[in-house]
This record gives C-alpha cells, structure tokens and sequence, in this order.
C-alpha cells in the first residue's frame, strides 16, 4: 500500500511563515497558468481542417509539459513510490484513465464547464497531497484504495483535456486520428515530465532532508491544489 509504509516516515518540521508565503505566492503565479493556450496553438486549431499528426503530437506533449495540474498530481502520485514497477502501474492507471475520457469527451461531445473541470481536477491535487500525509487513515482510520483513487482522477484529467479541444470546435476530418496522436504527444510530454521529475526526486531521495520534509512537500502541495481550485471557481462565478 502506498500510505501504510510510508506515513511512519513523516516527521512534523517546523517552519517559518514568511518562506510559506513566498512559496505559495510563487505557485499561485504558477498554477494560474496551468491551463494558457498560446496565439499560435489557437489559430493552429481553429484553421485546421485535416489530418495532422505532427502538429497534434506537438501541441499534445506541449499541453503536458506546461500543465502543472497534472504534473502536480503526478508528483503526488510517485513522491512515495520507490520501486519502478509501482510507478509504472500508477502512472499507467493515470494514462488510462485520461487517455479514455480524452477520446469520448471529444468524440461524443461529452460538455463540461471548464472551470468546474479544472477546479475538480485542483481538489485531485489535494487528495494526493493529503492522502500521502496519511490524512485518511489518522482521520477516519480508513484507507481508500489509492490505485483506484489514481485511476478516477485520471478521468477527471483526461476531460479538463477534452473540454480544452473543444472549446476550438475541431473538425470532425480525421478527427479520431488527430486525437490520437495529441494523446500520443501528451503521452510523450508525460514521460520526459516524469523522467525529470524522477531525476530530481531520486537526487533529493540520497538525503535525509526528502523525509524529513515530506510534511512540508505533500502540504504545499494540497496548497497549489486549493490556490488552483479557488482561481478557477473565481473564474467560474465571474463569468457566469
């Protein structure tokens, strides 16, 4: 299980609020963004009208690669996962669950407000934060099972993704195969987030510090959850 080997390792850490702050304040700044399609992205998918594998691969794992509400979940999902089998199995679980609402959400013209989809998809930042803090069991001594919890946030991910492709009204050409090769491209943006992150993690993992501010690590991360939630509900009601 992922939370009743690790939690034995948090150790509470005192810190000063004023580094608190500065932090949040930096990932408020960051998370706002998670979501921006750039000029050339947009004209790109309002002006396309057929195939176009290389372009959809492109902006697939471009979308990744700068969507730090899903590269912040996925920290969540492998900061206490040690082996490489249990990793693939999570992140696995994550792919096909967004992977399938990727594809029906665009398909079947499934309809979601973006910014109720976005700020859900928040809260799944701060399950994982929370759940890897051993909330679940010291709360309600319960422990939901987190390889389904992955798998259901994951359809989440995958429709935040679907409602952005169709807010351009693409096509119906060879739409299935465009949609394939963006997931494609996320997929590949996935990876190469994965294996720097990994880097980084396993780099931290040779130190005492990486347990010892587990506390720290999984709270900021509930933070960017709720900061990204909160500016996404703020979106909601003032444009509603």
């Amino acid at each position: 299980m992922l939370n009743s080997c690790t939690t034995k390792y948090i150790k509470p850490i005192k810190f000063s609020a004023s580094l608190l702050v500065t932090v949040l304040t930096l990932l408020c700044l960051s998370v706002a963004a998670a979501h921006g399609v750039d000029a050339n992205t947009q004209q790109f998918l309002q002006n396309n009208n057929g195939l176009a594998i290389g372009p959809f691969l492109y902006i697939g794992a471009k979308h990744m690669l700068t969507g730090y509400d899903h590269l912040l979940f996925l920290v969540g999902v492998i900061f206490f996962l040690f082996r490489t089998r249990d990793i693939v199995v999570y992140v696995s679980l994550f792919t096909l669950g967004h992977s399938l609402t990727l594809f029906f959400g665009v398909l079947e013209n499934i309809s979601v407000n973006a910014y109720i989809i976005d700020a859900v998809i928040g809260l799944t930042v701060v399950y994982k934060g929370f759940d890897n803090l051993g909330g679940f069991q010291r709360l309600f001594a319960h422990q939901p099972n987190t390889k389904i919890a992955v798998l259901i946030f994951g359809l989440f991910h995958g429709l935040g993704l679907a409602t952005k492709l169709q807010d351009f009204d693409l096509p119906q050409q060879d739409l299935w195969k465009n949609l394939l090769a963006f997931n494609v491209g996320v997929e590949i943006g996935q990876i190469l987030a994965l294996l720097f992150i990994l880097l980084l993690l396993n780099f931290w993992r040779r130190y005492n510090s990486y347990l010892s501010f587990a506390v720290l690590t999984n709270t900021l991360l509930m933070a960017a959850g709720l900061v990204l939630c909160g500016y996404q509900m703020a979106g909601y009601f003032l444009t509603t």
